[in-house]
């Protein structure tokens, strides 16, 4: 093949899979701060799912470790709070009602730790003090026949107030409160900064405005909703009332030595399905906001305008530092520090990045 038409080839490639040539995904250096958690002799973390950050740079981790119970249906919630040194300061909420199984941690613009329990199908919003100020959503009791959420066909449809395994919470500049609803349900809840029930927006399906998973969830300066629709490998824009915007898709080449955390080598339609499927998403602060994804396979973070040019990528999937093991949740306090909660490395890193430094993409 002549080296004009192999250009010309690549480049349909790019613009039908939606985007830019890869040289247009520069890899961001960066470092990860060794050692950065200090954890008491007696305590662990088992897999992290949740790190939040506040004002002061104080560290939220929300664990599934100080497990209790059978191996399957185990309590699995712990929330544990860090200095910006990286040393322990305390537990909160040790044996609340609502502890379960721990999905995501938030903290809102003043300081208040939301976290998001998908075991009961709770959301807890403490004061920086830590201790409870608003419950959303309801456990299953004790007393009747519960048991876990199981997935039907057709879905069935969503109740005002409940939850079913929702998966995290942001807030819009009007204090707007925004839950993502999750794995049993396909949808997005909204409650006025009071906690009373607005609306709900969104179904199980492939269209502008429905949900396949929507696992995480944020909101930038001027309000608008972005949720990471995980299994339909993309991310959608709304504006506070649920009015769809557009969707972003990241669709990066893979590097040729990518490979999974775990098992063989997906086949190509599998890599192709995972890779840029957000997992994780979070926006920075500031006068030049951008969107930071993750995904599992091949394990990258990306680095977003909020119009969704993808800007630079990082990282691989691994269990040596700067690799990750399924980012679940990622904090970003500034554009260059990133606080990344990894399932299957059962840590939080640190990250500094050093764009000014950053290499041309393969």
């Amino acid at each position: 093949m002549k080296l004009s038409s192999l250009i010309a080839l690549l480049c349909f490639c790019a613009v039908a899979f939606g985007q830019e040539p890869a040289t247009s995904a520069p890899e961001i250096p960066y470092e990860s701060v060794p050692n950065f958690l200090k954890l008491p002799p007696d305590l662990y973390l088992g897999e992290v799912p949740g790190v939040a950050v506040n004002s002061k740079k104080h560290l939220f981790v929300f664990s599934r470790g100080n497990t209790t119970g059978p191996a399957y249906g185990a309590t699995a919630s712990q929330l544990l709070e860090f200095g910006p040194d990286g040393k322990f300061i305390r537990e909160i909420g040790k044996n609340l009602y609502a502890w379960s199984y721990a999905h995501t941690v938030r903290v809102d613009k003043d300081d208040n730790i939301w976290t998001i329990d998908k075991g009961s199908d709770m959301i807890i919003k403490f004061n920086p003090e830590g201790r409870v100020v608003m419950v959303f959503g309801r456990k299953k009791e004790a007393s009747d026949e519960a048991g876990p959420w199981t997935r039907v066909t057709p879905p069935r449809p969503a109740v005002d107030g409940q939850f079913r395994q929702p998966t995290d919470v942001t807030w819009d500049t009007q204090g707007n409160i925004f839950i993502s609803d999750g794995y049993i349900n396909s949808r997005v809840a909204k409650y006025d900064k009071h906690g009373d029930w607005v609306k709900q927006w969104g179904e199980r399906g492939t269209q502008p405005g429905e949900f396949n998973t929507p696992h995480s969830i944020a909101a930038d300066a001027k309000g608008n909703i972005y949720v990471a629709d995980r299994g339909n490998r993309r991310i959608q824009v709304f504006d506070p009332e649920g009015t769809f915007l557009r969707e972003i898709k990241i669709n990066v080449p893979l590097p040729p030595e990518a490979h999974p955390w775990m098992g063989n080598q997906p086949s190509p339609e599998a890599a192709a399905a995972q890779n840029g499927a957000p997992w994780a998403i979070c926006i920075t602060p500031g006068p030049t906001q951008y969107l930071y994804s993750s995904d599992a396979y091949p394990g990258r973070i990306y680095k977003l305008t909020l119009d969704g040019k993808v800007v630079g990528v990082l990282g691989r999937s691994g269990r040596q530092m700067k690799q990750f093991g399924w980012i679940h949740e990622i904090a970003c306090p500034s554009e260059n520090e990133l606080y990344v909660a990894e399932l299957l490395n059962w840590r939080v890193q640190k990250l500094i990045l050093h764009p000014a430094n950053e290499r041309a993409g393969r």
